[in-house]
């Protein structure tokens, strides 16, 4: 069974862009545009890993705290992907931060590192 990952991000196009990357490299996705949508999709799917956009629309850090207290879902690696700058430090236990615009490849690369 492919493993799942969930890409959480307010621009549809950087969505499709991550999709497409991810389903060519042959992951299942699921995705959500906001902090409050990807509570939902997390409950419904339970991902092997997100990849989480920091500034939109009910803030991916808030999103963060909120899913990583509950234990079910704790353990559920996040990748931060954002055009933002001084990150690195914005959600201290993710396990790579990814400045926009990336190259694929070091997606994947980080993707293929922490769930296989």
């Amino acid at each position: 069974m492919a493993k799942k990952v969930m890409v959480v991000d307010d621009d549809p196009n950087i969505v499709k862009y991550i999709t497409a990357i991810l389903e060519d490299a042959g992951y299942e996705t699921c995705s959500a545009s906001d902090g409050n949508e990807a509570y939902d999709v997390l409950k419904a799917n339970k991902p092997d890993l997100i990849t989480l956009d920091l500034e939109m629309p009910e803030w991916g850090p808030r999103f963060y705290r909120r899913y990583s207290k509950r234990p079910e879902y704790k353990d559920i690696p996040v990748i931060v992907v954002s055009g933002l700058s001084g990150i690195t430090h914005a959600i201290n236990t993710a396990v790579a931060v990814i400045k926009k615009p990336f190259e694929p490849e070091e997606l994947l690369g980080v993707v293929k590192n922490t769930i296989g």
